[in-house]
């Protein structure tokens, strides 16, 4: 129920429902219109700001079109200095990079020179010292081709003696005879085996004792002694036996004597500290070195016990040949040692040169050097070049003040 004044009226009644749906919809048109009003206004204010934003921004267009014609004719006028001071500049630097260019190439063929002629001076050490190796080489293989076709003469004519030594029974007869002959015979293979400098003949050794032939052989073994003997009496006497006693006998005589002979040798010429530490024994016959071999081969056992090779005439030149490739390979070495010393003058040759292409490559780094310093100058100077530029223009621009582009004196 609503009461109003005198009247109540019922919400149950239609009309009063419809009366109060009416009033609530012309409030809210009121409300609406009220709104409405409020916003057109907002938006003619609105209108009004824009257009007099839009008035302000085309003048601000206009002076911005005047200041772009100013800033083309500036922008022009520092275009043109610039260019000028830029051919300036490349001018100045194409002269300094001729000098330089000049100095390099000056530079340059000075080091080449000096390269040239240390290569020169090395290639002529180098073919000297290879001249002379091939002279020396060519010298010692003549000289082994001789020694060796005197060896073969020799072997043919000990080979022609040997078959004679049993018609010399007349001229052996004597022990000094037969002594001197095995001692010639002994000198003779000796001078035809080994070079002058390497044996000494009746060599007297620190004991007082005179040794046939010494042969000076590099440690080890050592100065090793060659003595002749030449049981001769005992070998004959074993050829002329005709019984069995007669043939022991004088087997055992020649026994005797080769023992005797082993036992001075090895007490005379085995020296420590002085020579080899064996001897040899020189037997100039083949046939009483056949006997001993063939026959009596405890004889040749004592013998190297005692460090004293038997040897005879063939055997003797075999292991004088023998002998002869160790003096051969001691003088090798020995040729070794001045090939290496060369090698190492050589070598202080090449360290040099080298020293002398890190002088040049850091001639090189200097000259590279100099050029980025002047490619770096260059670039400072056109950069300061511009800044001038900027300098002078900023100088006439309108909107500078008087204070800002005149520095004031300072007072005294």
């Amino acid at each position: 129920m609503i009461q109003i004044g005198d009247q109540s009226y019922s919400l149950d009644d239609p009309a009063v429902l419809a009366a109060l749906i009416g009033g609530l919809l012309v409030l809210a048109l009121f409300v609406l219109l009220i709104v409405v009003v409020r916003r057109a206004g907002q938006s003619a204010r609105l209108a009004e700001r824009l257009a007099s934003q839009m008035g302000g921004l085309g003048q601000a267009v206009q002076l911005l079109g005047q200041g772009q014609e100013q800033l083309t004719g500036g922008l022009r006028n520092v275009s043109d200095s610039q260019a000028n001071g830029q051919a300036q500049v490349l001018q100045a630097m194409e002269t300094r990079l001729a000098e330089v260019q000049r100095q390099m190439q000056e530079r340059l063929h000075d080091n080449a020179m000096k390269s040239a002629r240390s290569l020169s001076e090395m290639q002529e050490r180098m073919n000297e010292t290879l001249t002379g190796s091939a002279v020396k080489t060519t010298q010692s293989l003549t000289l082994l081709q001789e020694r060796l076709a005197t060896i073969d003469k020799a072997q043919e004519n000990i080979t022609r003696l040997s078959g004679d030594v049993l018609s010399l029974q007349d001229i052996l007869s004597n022990k000094q005879t037969r002594g001197a002959f095995g001692e010639i015979q002994l000198n003779d293979i000796v001078s035809k085996a080994l070079p002058s400098d390497s044996y000494t003949l009746q060599a007297t050794l620190s004991n007082g004792k005179r040794a046939d032939c010494l042969i000076h052989l590099p440690n080890p073994p050592g100065p090793i002694v060659v003595d002749s003997k030449f049981p001769l009496e005992a070998y004959e006497a074993l050829r002329r036996a005709g019984t069995k006693p007669e043939v022991a006998e004088a087997a055992r005589q020649l026994k005797l004597a080769v023992r005797h002979h082993i036992r001075a040798i090895s007490e005379r010429y085995i020296i420590e500290g002085e020579t080899a530490d064996g001897a040899i024994m020189f037997l100039p016959s083949e046939a009483v070195y056949a006997e001993l071999h063939a026959n009596h081969p405890e004889i040749v056992r004592e013998g190297f016990a005692a460090r004293v090779w038997i040897v005879s005439p063939t055997t003797c030149m075999a292991t004088l040949n023998t002998m002869r490739a160790i003096l051969k390979d001691a003088r090798m070495r020995e040729q070794a040692g001045a090939i290496r010393k060369t090698l190492r003058l050589l070598h202080r040759d090449v360290e040099l040169v080298a020293e002398r292409v890190d002088k040049l490559n850091s001639h090189f780094g200097q000259a590279r050097d100099d050029l980025e310093g002047i490619t770096i100058a260059a670039e400072r100077a056109g950069k300061r070049a511009a800044r001038l530029d900027n300098f002078d223009f900023e100088e006439l621009a309108p909107e500078e003040s008087a204070e800002t582009s005149v520095m004031p004196l300072a007072k005294p």
